[in-house]
C-alpha cells in the first residue's frame, strides 16, 4: 500500500511539473518568437532582442504561443536621443476585429523632452481606453522592466515592480472583459510621425536613422490558450498551477496602492475617464468604478 502511495504521489508531482513546464516560457527570443516584419532589421541572440527602424523599414516580432491569464514581462531599453516619431509597442494581443489587447506603447521625443508611456486595452475590439505618462527615470540609458499582469480579477500594468494602471472585471455588471480570447505577445519598433510626438508635430528625422530599441530577459509566466476549453481551465483557482487565481492577485496590496497613487498623481498626463469632452459627457461605463 506504502509502494502504491508513493507511486500516485509521484504521478501526481510530474503531472504538476508538466502542466507548470507549460505555463512557464523564459528568455530565449529565438526559440520563443517569430519574425512578423522586417526581417533584415531585427536580431534575435538568445536572451537578447535588438528591433531597428529605418526608412525602408521597422521590424516586429510575436510569440509562437498565445496565453490567457497569467504574467509577461520584459527588459526593454527604448530608442535613445531625437526619436520623435518612432514608436516601440509591447502588447498582448488576440485575432480578429472583436480582438482583445493590452498595450504598453513608448511614443518617441524630441532630444531634450521626455518619452510618454502610453497603455491602453481593448475587449471584444473596442478600445479608447488610454492612459498616458511621463516616465520618472531615462528609458534609454539602462533596461526596465515592463510586466502585464492579468487574471479573472483585474489586468494591471507595471514599471519596475511598480503598478501604474489597474483595469478590474466588472463583467457582470455588463462592462466586458478580456477573459475569453487567448492572446500572444508582441515587440516592435515603427514610424507613426502622423501622430506619436505631439500630435504629429514633430516628424522623424531621417538623418539619424537607423533608430534601435532593445529587449531582454522575455518571461511568460502565464497559461497556454489550447482553444476554448482554455477559458474554464486558465480560470480555474483548483489548479495548482494557476497561481495568477490566488485571492492575493486579485487585489493590490496597501503598499503598492501607496506607490501606484504616486506615479498617477506626479507622472500622469492623460486618463481618458477625465476626458468629458471627448465622450461629449457620456463616458465609458467603467469610469464610474472602482479601479483599484
Amino acid at each position: 500500500m506504502a509502494g502504491l502511495r508513493a507511486k500516485t504521489l509521484m504521478f501526481v508531482l510530474v503531472a504538476a511539473l508538466a502542466t507548470l513546464d507549460r505555463t512557464f516560457v523564459e528568455a530565449d527570443f529565438s526559440k520563443n518568437m517569430i519574425v512578423t516584419w522586417g526581417k533584415d532589421h531585427i536580431g534575435m541572440t538568445g536572451g537578447n532582442l535588438r528591433l531597428v527602424l529605418d526608412k525602408s523599414a521597422g521590424s516586429a516580432i510575436r510569440s509562437k504561443v498565445a496565453h490567457l491569464f497569467g504574467s509577461v514581462e520584459m527588459l526593454i531599453k527604448l530608442v535613445p536621443g531625437d526619436s520623435a516619431g518612432t514608436v516601440v509597442a509591447y502588447y498582448l494581443s488576440s485575432t480578429g476585429s472583436a480582438h482583445d489587447e493590452i498595450d504598453f506603447e513608448f511614443l518617441g521625443n524630441s532630444t531634450g523632452q521626455p518619452y510618454t508611456i502610453h497603455t491602453n486595452i481593448y475587449v471584444q475590439g473596442k478600445g479608447n481606453r488610454e492612459q498616458q505618462f511621463r516616465p520618472w527615470f531615462n528609458p534609454t540609458n539602462g533596461f526596465h522592466n515592463y510586466t502585464i499582469h492579468w487574471n479573472p480579477s483585474e489586468v494591471v500594468w507595471f514599471v519596475d515592480g511598480t503598478p501604474i494602471r489597474v483595469f478590474r472585471n466588472y463583467e457582470k455588471e455588463g462592462i466586458a472583459y478580456p477573459n475569453k480570447q487567448g492572446m500572444k505577445v508582441f515587440a516592435s519598433l515603427w514610424n507613426a510621425d502622423d501622430w506619436a510626438t505631439q500630435g504629429g508635430r514633430v516628424k522623424t528625422n531621417w538623418t539619424l536613422a537607423p533608430f534601435a530599441a532593445e529587449g531582454r530577459r522575455y518571461k511568460a509566466r502565464a497559461c497556454l490558450w489550447r482553444g476554448s476549453i482554455s477559458i474554464k481551465q486558465c480560470a480555474d483557482p483548483t489548479v495548482p498551477s494557476n497561481w495568477w487565481t490566488s485571492p492575493s492577485f486579485s487585489q493590490l496590496t496597501e503598499l503598492q496602492l501607496t506607490k501606484m497613487q504616486k506615479i498617477r498623481d506626479g507622472f500622469m498626463i492623460y486618463d481618458y475617464c477625465k476626458d468629458t469632452n471627448r465622450f461629449q459627457g457620456v463616458m465609458p461605463p467603467e469610469c464610474s468604478k472602482m479601479q483599484f
